[in-house]
């Protein structure tokens, strides 16, 4: 075979591939403390929670006792909490006795003193007090944001996915374990009111003009999700009729809000509507479903979604997909509550595998265009996305040490989702396989590579590759073509080895599904081929060979 000469034309389906890198980085013991399951974590199963705190705005302090049940699954002594600087572990308690603890940075090493007998239920007593960091850029910071409201009145929130929990609370802070239930005591100044995650349980008044917020979550619960919001509340509801019966639905806005919120809160309806039809239910009709108004953009605590877009469409007025459709719904309600199916239903045991939590959720802005405007609606609004995307660096992070992936989980793995949507071609399927998944893994955390599993085995094809190439690597796939004495040559290219997967192909004017390889293929027609596309609904450059002379 003869190669005279390549001209190069370049037609992008999404944006220019990036070549695959290698990525140093530097961790330490403190990473491996934070982001492994340590022998001082893994021998002992969390149950439960009872935070009882006192949020002391005057002076961004706060303090109190964290009471930690658990199952004893080996008898060993030393167990690991975690809390960060510059909070402090006053003391720890069990069964009345004052336990030895040391520190090392983050965590805190608890030796007890009365024997962990296998199978054992046992609790243990946090005191601990300090100023938690503050969190300048909710949510992308972590902390406490000690804010005022328009009225200069106190305005407090907390936003910690990744940071960790453990920066206000002391916690087992590994996203591998959850309490099967939580109950937070929030005391805070009159007249504020402070709301958190489940239901409320009732108000104690205190005779120093105080109040402490009694709220109980009877579902298990991520460390990060939960939340205080402390501010000058007033509260409505509505009931939405789901799936498994009427849902309660809360909102808390401040006072001067409340017009307003009452007309536009009415899109949490056609959220759930929407959802409910592509994950299945809610997964919390326990602890109802609530959405709370906060000092920055939101945040996917469950049960308690916060909320701080202006009560405007699109994403602070901007439409994240340039199309028009991002206009048309609150991209913080709709995004952050659907994280109660992804995220908080669903959720990873290690931040590496997050894009389990963002890119459904991502696509999921797609799938509420798609239910309300149509389908060829929801496949613009994902393609639109595209412009987001770096190609900087794998999706999925480094595990055991707390590092997620490239933010392109959020629209690459979108398109990833919608990519596999067209392999699959077939809606039905597809939308029982996102609701398979929020029943399969209800109420649990998982690693990335059960839901690949999942979805492989539902959809009957064997789609590990594209999870490689799209989660794992940073190029994106290239359909390279010549078209030749009206015949046409194509392979894959830029791509991980062996990448074999079907596409969509406009072949003058006509669909054709190729299945390519690495190795050129001939596709040969009654009628010479003129003009080819690439099917714009799949991620994939498309790349064309004019060749001169021979091939």
């Amino acid at each position: 075979m003869k190669t005279i000469a390549l001209l190069l034309l370049i037609t992008i389906i999404g944006l220019n591939p990036v070549s695959a890198q290698k990525y140093k980085n530097t961790f330490t013991h403190q990473d491996t403390l934070r982001g492994s399951i340590t022998p001082e974590r893994v021998w002992w199963d969390l149950n439960y929670y009872h935070l009882d705190i006192r949020v002391n705005p005057a002076d961004s302090s706060l303090g109190g006792q964290n009471l930690i049940g658990y199952t004893v699954l080996a008898s060993k002594q030393l167990m690991q909490i975690d809390l960060q600087p510059p909070m402090t572990i006053s003391s720890v308690e069990q069964d009345g006795e004052k336990l030895d603890v040391q520190q090392d940075g983050n965590a805190w090493f608890v030796r007890l003193n009365s024997p962990q007998k296998i199978g054992d239920y046992k609790e243990i007593l946090v005191y601990y007090e300090g100023k938690p960091q503050v969190n300048l850029r909710p949510p992308w910071g972590g902390g406490i944001a000690w804010k005022k409201d328009m009225n200069g009145i106190d305005f407090v929130a907390n936003a910690n996915q990744g940071d960790g929990a453990s920066l206000w609370w002391p916690c087992k802070d590994h996203m591998y374990d959850e309490p099967d239930s939580m109950l937070m005591s929030i005391r805070v100044p009159d007249p504020l009111i402070n709301v958190s995650n489940g239901r409320l349980r009732g108000v104690e008044e205190h005779p120093d003009q105080t109040s402490t917020y009694n709220w109980f979550v009877s579902n298990p619960i991520s460390n990060y999700c939960v939340n205080i919001n402390i501010g000058d509340y007033v509260h409505f509801s509505d009931t939405f009729p789901g799936e498994k019966g009427p849902l309660d639905c809360d909102y808390w806005v401040l006072k001067d809000n409340l017009d307003i919120a009452k007309n536009h809160f009415k899109q949490a309806h056609k959220m759930l509507e929407a959802f409910e039809y592509w994950f299945g239910p809610y997964p919390f009709y326990e602890d109802s479903y609530k959405l709370v108004e906060v000092p920055y953009p939101g945040m996917e605590h469950q049960s308690s979604v916060t909320y701080g877009n202006g009560y405007k469409n699109g994403y602070g007025g901007r439409d994240v997909s340039s199309t028009g459709y991002g206009m048309e719904f609150d991209f913080i309600l709709v995004h952050e509550s659907g994280h109660e199916w992804f995220a908080n239903n669903i959720t990873y045991k290690d931040i590496a595998d997050m894009w389990i939590h963002e890119s459904f959720i991502a696509y999921s802005e797609s799938l509420y265009v798609d239910y309300f405007f149509g389908k060829e609606a929801g496949a613009a609004y994902c393609r639109g996305t595209r412009l987001n995307i770096a190609n900087d660096r794998p999706i999925i992070g480094f595990y055991d040490v707390n590092r997620s992936g490239s933010g392109d989980m959020y629209s690459k793995g979108a398109n990833m989702l919608h990519t596999i949507r067209q392999i699959i071609d077939n809606d039905d399927k597809w939308r029982s396989i996102l609701r398979g998944l929020n029943e399969e893994f209800y109420h649990q955390t998982v690693i990335s590579k059960q839901i690949e599993g999942y979805i492989i085995d539902k959809s009957g094809l064997d789609l590990q590759l594209v999870f490689d190439q799209y989660l794992r690597d940073t190029r994106i796939p290239t359909f390279e073509y010549a078209l030749i004495d009206g015949k046409m040559r194509y392979r894959w290219a830029n791509c991980i080895r062996r990448y074999n997967m079907p596409v969509k192909v406009w072949i003058n004017g006509k669909a054709q599904v190729l299945k390519p390889g690495q190795r050129w293929n001939t596709l040969e027609l009654e009628s010479p081929i003129k003009q080819v596309k690439v099917d714009q609904d799949f991620y994939v450059a498309s790349l064309e060979l004019t060749v001169i002379g021979e091939f």
